[in-house]
Formats: structure tokens, sequence, C-alpha cells
């Protein structure tokens, strides 16, 4: 999607007119209490290309064959009644994931940050309230060229310009080389349809973590009476209301097909590099070579 000066509200209400499967795991045992069923969250999502779960062998491998490391980022935020906090970083992980186990590479695990500062209805970054920002993702994305990965791809669930923006910012100093390349994106950026938009906690975020992370979600608190569907208190919800219109159903085909054109710009953005440079450029993951993000 290329760039435009919209607001959040208004691509949310554009949004909202655009017409992994999560697993309940058992309580563990501590050394102290079996916690209660409802008060456990596990990520069910595949753990083979979650780099934090991943020996060095396996990160090796893994950009061997194809040498890109996604970045999910979000932030912790209101989502309704009904929604975690998460949500954006949950739900941008989750479609990296799915990205990866399909066209390879690696997810590094969820970012969560403070959101861009900007004036409504303007892409402006307020240099000095974001420039800490900047420099921190900068930071981040040079240790992840230290990595050997060709390709970095910075995906954001919170769904402004202005997150992309910073994300791109910060990419400009290490991508200006040439031996690596990346891109922010929302999660949408790339896929969006009649089958595939956002919103705020409403028809597409609520169906997306019914897929994803069903026992996170409880529509029984929203009730049965009117709700706020334009961003506004008590409900904090923008869009089509999610107890008639949100889905697992609907989540999967989102999910699917974010996934889908995320990794096809992946290929896209490795082949515009020159061929000696497209693959993983380290001699091996090990002490000698690297150590840590």
């Amino acid at each position: 999607m290329k760039k435009s000066s919209i607001s959040r509200r208004n691509f949310l209400g554009k949004a909202a007119t655009a017409g992994l499967a999560g697993m309940v795991v058992q309580p563990v045992m501590t050394g102290y209490a079996c916690e209660e069923k409802e008060n456990q969250t596990y990520n069910s999502l595949s753990a083979k290309v979650q780099m934090q779960f991943m020996r060095p062998g396996q990160l090796e491998e893994a950009l061997r064959q194809f040498p890109t490391i996604y970045v999910p980022f979000g932030l912790i935020e209101w989502h309704g009644r009904h929604l975690p906090l998460g949500n954006d970083a949950l739900k941008s992980h989750a479609i990296l994931v799915k990205c990866a186990e399909q066209f390879g590479g690696v997810v590094y695990p969820p970012v969560y940050f403070p959101s861009a500062l900007y004036d409504e209805e303007s892409e402006t970054l307020h240099p000095k309230e974001n420039q800490w920002k900047i420099d921190m993702f900068s930071a981040l994305f040079n240790s992840i060229k230290q990595t050997g990965a060709r390709v970095i791809i910075g995906v954001s669930g919170h769904n402004i310009m202005q997150q992309i923006a910073l994300i791109n910012r910060a990419l400009e100093p290490v991508i200006a080389d040439g031996t690596i390349t990346g891109i922010g994106l929302w999660e949408v950026s790339l896929s969006m349809s009649e089958e595939s938009s956002s919103d705020h906690a409403a028809k597409w975020e609520t169906s997306n973590m019914m897929y994803l992370y069903p026992e996170l979600v409880d529509m029984s608190v929203l009730g049965t009476g009117p709700l706020a569907l334009d961003m506004q208190p008590p409900d904090g919800i923008g869009g089509l209301d999610p107890r008639i219109h949100a889905s697992a159903e609907v989540g999967k085909r989102n999910v699917e097909l974010c996934a889908a054109a995320i990794g096809r710009k992946a290929k896209e953005l490795l082949e515009t590099l020159p061929e000696n440079q497209r693959t993983f450029n380290k001699s091996c993951i090990c002490p000698d070579q690297w150590w840590l993000i």
C-alpha cells in the first residue's frame, strides 16, 4: 500500500466498510501451585520459526535457506473490553509466524513500543519526541543485520501511518550500504481487500484473535446493548460490531492473505539485491562470528 496522509480514524472507517488455530493448553504445575486455566496464556504457534525458541544451528539453517528476519511491532493499548491489551503485537507476530512457515525466514519476538507521536491528519514524525525510538529501532535492525540476514521486514499491528514511517526511518541507515534491504508494513498493507482488512477491536481484529488466540477473547463482556463503534468511550471500538461480524473463519482467511502477501514481498525484496548479496553472509552462527541481538 502506498503512503497516504490517512489518519487512524479515517483508516478504520475505510477498513470497516471493506467487506492460527489457537490451542488451550493444560495448566502447568509449578513448585507452588497449579494456576487457574483461565489465567494461563500460551503461544501455540509453531516454535520452529520463532527466534527465541531456536537453537544456533536451527537459526543458521533457516537463514541459509531464506535470509529474512521479520520483526513484529505493537503496543499495549485498549482494544475494547473483550480483547487483550497486547493485541497489535500478538496479531502481527502470529501472522509473521504463519508467513515464515510458508515462505521461510525467522520471526523476531514481538516488540512492544510507545506509539509514534504525530498530529492528526499528518504523517509528520515529531523529531524530538520520536528520535530516541528511531535510534532504538536502528540499533535493533543493525544487530539483526549482523546476524547475516539480507531482508528485514518490520510489521506493525498498530495501524497508523506514523508507525510505518518510524520503522522505515530506522531502516534507512541500516540498508544504505546496499548489502541488505527492508521495509516497514502494516499487516494488511499488501493484502487489503474485502477479505483482508483491519480496524480497532471490531470485526477484523476480533476475528484475528478468535482464530489465533481464542482463549484470550471474551465476547460476553460486550453484552447485548448498543456499542460505541466510532472509537469513543465507553467501548473504544472502531469498525463493524464484532458481535455480529466477527468469526474465527473471517480471521483465518485474513491471516492467510496477510501472511502470503508479506512472504511474496520478502522474496521480491531479496531479488532486488545484487546476486552476491542474496545469501546468508556469515560462515556460521557461532561465538567467533555472532553472539546476540
